[in-house]
C-alpha cells in the first residue's frame, strides 16, 4: 500500500520503520532531510512538501510534537489538505487537542477525505519494537479497512469511538499516570526523609497490594461496577492510614500537596457517613462534582476488556 509518513523524530522513525519492514511503499517528509536518509536508503521516496506526499499516498500518518505543528503541515498551499484526493485517509499519531482534531475532521469530510485521531503510547522503544498502544477515533469502517496497516506498527491498535475519542483517551491516560508518579514521589520522599533507604522503601512498596497490581486495575472490582458494599477495606481505616502518613510528612518536613488533597477527600466522604463502606466510596465525590451518575458497569464487560490487554 502507498503510505506517506510525516515526522521522523523519536516516535515517528520507529513506526515508519515498521511500516517499511512490512513491505509498504513509503514516502516520507520531515523538516530534516537527514532524519529521512535511513528510510531513503532502504527504498522510501522523499516528498519535498506535505502536499506532494499527500498526492502519492493512500494513507498518511503524521507524528508531530504539538497541535500547531499538525496545523502547519495541514494548511497552506503546500499543506496536506491541498494535496489530498477524495478517499484518502489521514491518521494523526500526535497527541493533539480534541478541538483541533474535530475541526480538521469537519474540514476534510467536506472534501471526501477521512481523518482519524490516533495518538500513541509506548515511548520510542515501543514505537521501534511494535509494542505500542494506538487509540483511534473516527469512522469505524475506515479503521476496520486500515487495521492491517495499523497492526504493522502496534500490537494494541484499538478503535475507541468517534473523532476525538483517541485524543480524549490519550490525554486522560497521561494525566492519570502523571498524578500517580507525583503521588509516588510524595510517598518516597516521606519515607526516605523519615529514615528508610530509597531502594528498600521502593522494594517494600512494590510488595504491597497496590504495588503488585497494575495501576489501572485497582478500580475495576469496586468503583467501576459500584460494588462498594461489603467493603474490601473500610474507608475509615484508610482515612486513618493516610492521616498518619500526612502527619509523618509534617514531622519530617516534607510538603505533600496531593496527599493532603486525598486526605481532605476522605474526610468529606467520612462526613457523608460512608466510613464503613469500601475505601473507594470516596471516588463517588468526583463523579458527583462532574454531574455524573455512578458508572455501575457490568463485571463481565469489565473482565472482557481486561482480558484483551
Amino acid at each position: 500500500m502507498k503510505i506517506g509518513f510525516i515526522g521522523l523524530g523519536l516516535m515517528g522513525r520507529g513506526m515508519a520503520a515498521n511500516l517499511q519492514k512490512a513491505g509498504h511503499d513509503l514516502t516520507v517528509h520531515d523538516l530534516s532531510r537527514e532524519a529521512a536518509q535511513p528510510f531513503l536508503d532502504a527504498g522510501a521516496h522523499w516528498a519535498e512538501t506535505p502536499k506532494a506526499l499527500a498526492r502519492h499516498a493512500e494513507i498518511v500518518f503524521t507524528s508531530l510534537p504539538r497541535p500547531s505543528d499538525v496545523d502547519a503541515v495541514a494548511e497552506g498551499e503546500s499543506g496536506l489538505i491541498a494535496g489530498f484526493r477524495a478517499g484518502a485517509v489521514w491518521f494523526d499519531l500526535s497527541t493533539n487537542s480534541v478541538d483541533v482534531v474535530r475541526r480538521i475532521y469537519d474540514s476534510l469530510s467536506a472534501k471526501g477525505v477521512h481523518f482519524l485521531d490516533a495518538p500513541v503510547s509506548g515511548g520510542p522503544a515501543g514505537a521501534a519494537s511494535g509494542k505500542l498502544a494506538i487509540w483511534i477515533g473516527g469512522d469505524r469502517a475506515v479503521f476496520d479497512r486500515c487495521q492491517p496497516v495499523l497492526d504493522a506498527m502496534a500490537d494494541q491498535a484499538r478503535y475507541v469511538g468517534d473523532i476525538g475519542a483517541g485524543s480524549i483517551a490519550k490525554l486522560c491516560h497521561n494525566l492519570s499516570s502523571t498524578v500517580m508518579i507525583q503521588a509516588l514521589a510524595e510517598a518516597m520522599t516521606i519515607g526516605v526523609k523519615a529514615g528508610l533507604p530509597p531502594l528498600q522503601l521502593y522494594e517494600a512498596m512494590r510488595a504491597g497490594a497496590a504495588g503488585r497490581a497494575r495501576a489501572f486495575d485497582m478500580i475495576h472490582r469496586r468503583w467501576l461496577p459500584e460494588k462498594l458494599d461489603p467493603p474490601n477495606f473500610q474507608l475509615q481505616l484508610l482515612h486513618k492510614d493516610i492521616k498518619l502518613a500526612v502527619e509523618l510528612a509534617r514531622q519530617v518536613g516534607v510538603p505533600v500537596r496531593l496527599s493532603q488533597m486525598a486526605l481532605e477527600e476522605m474526610t468529606e466522604a467520612l462526613n457523608r457517613g460512608w466510613g464503613t463502606r469500601d475505601a473507594q466510596t470516596m471516588l463517588l465525590l468526583q463523579q458527583e462534582r462532574a454531574g455524573l451518575e455512578p458508572f455501575g458497569l457490568e463485571m463481565d464487560e469489565i473482565e472482557e476488556v481486561m482480558s484483551r490487554s
